[in-house]
């Protein structure tokens, strides 16, 4: 098949690789002038285990395979990465039953190397921490996000694939043998694939949209949920990962580590309406009194404003999260197209499993 993958993030990639490894013909087109410039580059870095996903819904199973397949792949290209583990505290009673609570919906996912703590078996594990329990996950890490893009393409391109950046998609028309793809940018026109799959994360709705015949009402809302990212200054305090107990839209400003050692704290959550990147620095004062709950150690004026990034959420605040959706021929009804929405964390972890099944259901 001739397959276009419209979006260059970690997701399109995935997918793409997946395609011409199969022996697709597959081009991969991206609006922007560089691939993976969007929410790809703008996240945690981080390979999550599992753990807080329903069982059975699509975060959790592409969450547990994706992580495993992407050790794997990790270690097997070079990509630099680092199973450091990660801790999740509790400062209260309450938040200890939370911890607990996570503990077994990581466990019925299938997620290994767990183990409860108490305060004084997580403080000798890391020193500075303060908490009242912590949660064990051994088995996430972090990975170098522009390396394992790069080892994506690379493969793409071995394996006969095509990159076209600066290249929008406008619209997607039916054909009687497949689909007809409107180009923009500096080089318009149109050109004929025999499936397409949508994975242009924060402009995925309106390309459903704009996607003849597909229904209007299956195209879900997108919310807009900023992260703010503050770095510190001074020598790491921690050598795994620090999480807090889950908060509304998101997992809390929690510690991670890149593979330098350097700590960063993020993300917040600040609902928006418009692709802003820039950090409020007014955040930080809400980040210190975050972040002292599980760190009363850290000293005054070390926080730094970083860098932020958006997650292209399908549920707004106050209410529940939404699964990510992954709309194929099966749900539609329209044969060679896959509409993917809210692919936010854990898209990254969860990247080459999603790419499978999209794959599978192309081919189906």
């Amino acid at each position: 098949m001739d397959i276009l993958v419209v979006g260059a993030g970690i997701i399109g990639l995935a997918v793409a690789r997946a395609m011409v490894l199969r022996g697709h013909d597959v081009i991969v087109a991206e609006s922007a002038g560089a691939f993976g410039s969007g929410i790809s580059s703008r996240n945690s870095e981080v390979i999550h285990a599992g753990l807080y996903y329903p069982t059975g819904s699509l975060r959790a199973r592409h969450c547990v395979v994706g992580r495993r397949m992407l050790y794997a792949f990790c270690a097997s290209r070079g990509v630099a990465h680092r199973a450091c583990g990660k801790l999740v505290v509790a400062t209260s009673e309450a938040e200890a039953a939370k911890v607990a609570a996570i503990r077994d919906q990581g466990a019925a996912n299938g997620v290994e190397d767990l183990a409860l703590l108490d305060a004084e078996e997580a403080r000798r594990l890391e020193p500075n921490l303060a908490c009242t329990a912590a949660l064990l996950s051994g088995s996430t890490g972090i990975v170098d996000s522009h390396g394992l893009m790069l080892a994506l393409l690379g493969e793409i391109k071995d394996n006969g694939g095509a990159l076209a950046l600066g290249t929008p998609v406008e619209r997607l028309a039916r054909a009687r043998a497949g689909w007809v793809a409107h180009f923009g940018g500096a080089d318009p026109g149109t050109y004929p694939f025999d499936a397409i799959v949508n994975a242009a994360s924060f402009g995925a709705q309106a390309l459903a949209s704009a996607t003849e015949d597909y229904p209007a009402a299956r195209v879900p809302r997108l919310v807009l949920a900023r992260g703010n990212y503050f770095g510190c200054s001074g020598r790491p305090a921690f050598g795994r990962l620090i999480y807090p107990a889950p908060v509304e839209g998101g997992l809390g400003i929690h510690l991670t580590l890149d593979l330098a050692g350097r700590m960063r704290f993020g993300p917040d959550v600040e609902w928006t309406d418009r692709l802003d990147y820039r950090v409020n620095p007014e955040r930080g004062a809400v980040f210190y009194a975050a972040i002292r709950r599980y760190w009363p150690g850290l000293p005054d004026g070390a926080l730094v404003p970083d860098y932020a990034g958006i997650r292209p959420k399908l549920s707004g605040p106050g209410e529940a999260t939404q699964d990510f959706r992954i709309d194929g021929p099966s749900e539609h009804g329209l044969p060679g197209l896959v509409h993917l929405f809210g692919i936010e964390s854990p898209g990254l972890t969860a990247s080459l499993s999603l790419a499978e099944d999209v794959a599978n259901r192309l081919e189906t």
